[in-house]
């Protein structure tokens, strides 16, 4: 199966995200990938709580969920979107930041909501409440496809090991980890991160991302690290998409998943233990 990583670099403005989202996926299929992936958010990063309300929609409602899942059909591919901001029916009023698989007849064959919230002090400059406005997901999920079974999962998640140990044991052999990385953060730990949840877990690792500065109304905005990367079952970068938007592409062969787990078996070597 051949894979693509899209990066993004989107704004505040969900229309104009899909505009360019649409033309990587079609830039993606006619390099023959058979699996795109797009990164956390794709529909939009803004630090307004009420600009957020103002663009975002429930799932049923959300064009840039179905002008996606038309896409996926019309090209017969899997598309992994690596997240949207929805509307919820929460009481608290906060969103879900949901990944979603659709299939080749553009039909959602999974759908994955961000467990771990990026709450954070990065900086004196740099502080996120990503829980003030998105609501945590509880449920991890495995998806299966013809060409493999898909763990996946949100960003932040990285940091959480166990998480992704769970996966594996379920079964996975391709982890999913869209992203939209900070920059300082990025620059000190996505690669290290990564590449350890692939060796832990002898998958596959593809993480599409967000990068660059992304504007947003009136004149704020944030900045993300980028370097989508593919990471194989044994550690190796096998792609890196540096800081430009665009698409990066990267052949899968599974059986690296079942060597690497034939060299290493740690999946299987769990003991229980006492404390602290």
């Amino acid at each position: 199966m051949r894979a693509a990583l899209i990066q993004l670099n989107v704004s505040d403005d969900p229309a104009a995200n899909l505009v360019a989202t649409l033309g990587f996926v079609r830039q993606a299929v006619a390099a023959g990938a058979g699996f795109v992936l797009t990164p956390e958010l794709t529909n939009g990063l803004s630090s307004s709580r009420a600009h957020q309300r103002s663009v975002f929609r429930h799932e049923a409602d959300d064009p840039t969920l179905a002008a996606l899942r038309a896409e996926a059909k019309a090209a017969g591919i899997w598309l992994l979107i690596g997240s949207l901001g929805l509307l919820t029916q929460d009481a608290d009023g906060r969103f879900a930041n949901r990944s979603f698989l659709v299939d080749p007849q553009g039909e959602i064959a999974a759908r994955y909501d961000k467990i771990h919230m990026f709450d954070v002090n990065v900086s004196d400059t740099e502080v996120y409440r990503e829980s003030e406005g998105y609501r945590p997901g509880s449920a991890a999920v495995v998806a299966k496809t013809p060409f493999a079974r898909i763990g996946m999962t949100v960003c932040y998640d990285v940091r959480f090991p166990a998480l992704y140990r769970r996966l594996a044991q379920a079964g996975a052999q391709v982890i999913t980890v869209p992203a939209a990385f900070n920059h300082i953060t990025g620059a000190a730990h996505w690669e290290t991160l990564l590449r350890a949840r692939a060796i832990e877990t002898g998958c596959f690792v593809l993480a599409p991302a967000q990068t660059g500065f992304h504007p947003e109304t009136p004149g704020k905005g944030r900045r993300t690290h980028g370097h989508s990367l593919a990471i194989a079952p044994w550690g190796e970068i096998l792609a890196d998409a540096g800081t430009e938007p665009g698409v990066t592409l990267v052949d899968l062969d599974l059986a690296r998943v079942a060597e690497a787990r034939r060299r290493v078996p740690s999946l299987s070597h769990d003991r229980g233990f006492d404390g602290p």
